[in-house]
C-alpha cells in the first residue's frame, strides 16, 4: 500500500533529504520546507521505501500537495 506525504502549508521546498529507494523509519525527514525564513522539516508518520518524489528543490507547494510517495 502506498503512503503519500503531503505539505501541511504553503512553502518553498528548501532541501530534499530523502531520495527514491531510501528506506525510511517513522520520524525520518523527507524534505525541509521554508516559510517566512523558518525551516520546517517534513517527517514521515509511517515507515517505508521512497517510491517517488513529486517535488524539486525550489518548488513552491500548496497545502495538501503531495511531496513524496512511500511504498
Amino acid at each position: 500500500m502506498a503512503t503519500q506525504i503531503v505539505a501541511e502549508m504553503v512553502a518553498n521546498v528548501w532541501k530534499i533529504v530523502a531520495t527514491p529507494g531510501d528506506v525510511l523509519a517513522v520520524g525520518d525527514t523527507v524534505v525541509i520546507l521554508e516559510s517566512m525564513k523558518m525551516e520546517i522539516p517534513v517527517l514521515t508518520e509511517y515507515g517505508g521505501r521512497v517510491a517517488e518524489l513529486r517535488v524539486e528543490e525550489g518548488d513552491v507547494v500548496q497545502e495538501g500537495d503531495i511531496l513524496a510517495v512511500l511504498s
